[in-house]
């Protein structure tokens, strides 16, 4: 038996920040999507100050290499939403799969071949366009490195905070999260 949600319900989403990882989609979703190699043209993903995960807006001729979670529920899109909070606005935007022999492509510069099969998905553009806080290239892999385990921990607790009757938006319980990392750091 198929899933009880129309087909035409369903989102496909493109991701190219924390969510890239499975284990923070794990924590949000309770599941982890298919999903497929993407690029996004004419976007860039920039860095935060004071932030640990990217922001996108449109600059021509520039790429984000991401990918696309699939057959998102109405339901799953709440909680993205809610996630992404209101520094974000959810926007459709064209894609292009690529072929990537099941790996994920590290950046702008990748072997994968683009198939340019363009797809129309949702994704989640940075609202503030002029932001001086906004600054160079995000990067995955040392956001792997460095972040991913805290930003794993934030997210469960976003996700706590989220069952209760006055949950707090994802930014509080992120500043909250990250400041009381600082407080331990600093006592230690």
């Amino acid at each position: 038996m198929g899933s009880s949600i129309p087909q035409a319900a369903m989102h496909n989403v493109f991701v190219y920040g924390s969510l890239l990882a499975d284990d923070v989609v794990r924590v949000l979703l309770h599941r982890v999507p298919r999903s497929s190699p993407a690029v996004l043209r004419d976007f860039h993903r920039f860095s935060i100050k004071g932030r640990v995960y990217p922001a996108i807006l449109p600059i021509e001729a520039k790429e984000v290499v991401g990918k696309v979670l699939l057959d998102i529920t109405p339901f799953e899109l709440e909680i993205l939403d809610y996630f992404e909070d209101d520094e974000y606005e959810r926007k459709t935007v064209d894609v292009y799969l690529m072929e990537s022999c099941g790996v994920m492509p590290k950046g702008p510069k990748s072997d994968s071949k683009d198939t340019s099969e363009k797809m129309q998905v949702d994704t989640y553009v940075w609202c503030n366009k002029s932001d001086p806080n906004l600054y160079g290239e995000w990067d995955f892999e040392e956001w792997k490195r460095l972040h991913k385990e805290d930003f794993i921990k934030m997210s469960m607790g976003f996700m706590e905070e989220l069952q209760l009757p006055e949950s707090k938006p994802r930014v509080a319980t992120y500043e909250s999260f990250y400041q009381q990392k600082d407080d331990r750091t600093s006592m230690a």
